[in-house]
């Protein structure tokens, strides 16, 4: 569905939708923020109530409203941490470059990340995130030149995509949106029939 090489238009497109798709720096639809780490020796700055997320917990969700560790008020001040908020595309700019997840609720992100803040009526959320597949080669190929294999803010910054207007990214971001909770309810009713075999499997066989 979404333009490749030199085309203006994708092969696959929703009716009443003639524009060609336009191209950006991602720079200049979305905000690119970086995170960081208050110190781990002041208790001061730990269990608070403001999300950190690092990068070991994406990739399996789409959606993030809680992490497993949290920071407070002093230690998002104390570091460069920043809270980003809702409809954030969690990108991973280091080992493991570009795991994504959307910010159900506001949070903060170690350095490992290079989150993309999509631009109000410029770039939607789920729009970019389907594109994860291209924002995962870019950051490889990009963060592969450097000495240490990471991808950095001003990278991804000028990173270029092919855009269509605001009204039909949010109706391609519905239509995978649609598409991935589906898979996801097929998964959990394939996981309770898994689990539903193992079960009759150790009471059947001796």
């Amino acid at each position: 569905m979404f333009p490749q090489n030199d085309e203006k238009v994708p092969r696959v497109r929703f009716a009443n939708f003639e524009d060609e798709w336009e191209q950006y720096k991602l720079g200049e639809i979305a905000s690119i923020i970086g995170g960081g780490t208050p110190s781990t020796s002041i208790s001061e700055y730990w269990g608070g109530d403001i999300d950190w997320y690092s990068p070991a917990e994406i990739g399996k969700k789409i959606y993030m409203s809680e992490s497993r560790k949290k920071i407070t008020e002093l230690g998002l001040k104390k570091s460069s941490a920043k809270v980003l908020p809702v409809g954030t595309v969690l990108f991973t700019s280091r080992a493991g470059i570009g795991n994504t997840a959307i910010l159900e609720k506001e949070g903060s992100t170690n350095q490992g990340f290079q989150s993309i803040v999509p631009h109000i009526n410029k770039l939607d959320s789920y729009f970019i995130f389907s594109n994860t597949h291209e924002l995962k080669r870019y950051g490889e190929i990009t963060g592969a030149g450097s000495t240490f294999v990471e991808v950095s803010g001003k990278q991804m910054e000028q990173m270029l995509i092919l855009l269509p207007k605001f009204e039909e990214q949010q109706k391609i971001g519905l239509f995978f949106k649609q598409l991935d909770d589906t898979i996801t309810l097929q998964q959990s009713k394939l996981d309770k029939l898994k689990s539903i075999k193992q079960g009759l499997l150790q009471k059947i066989f001796i």
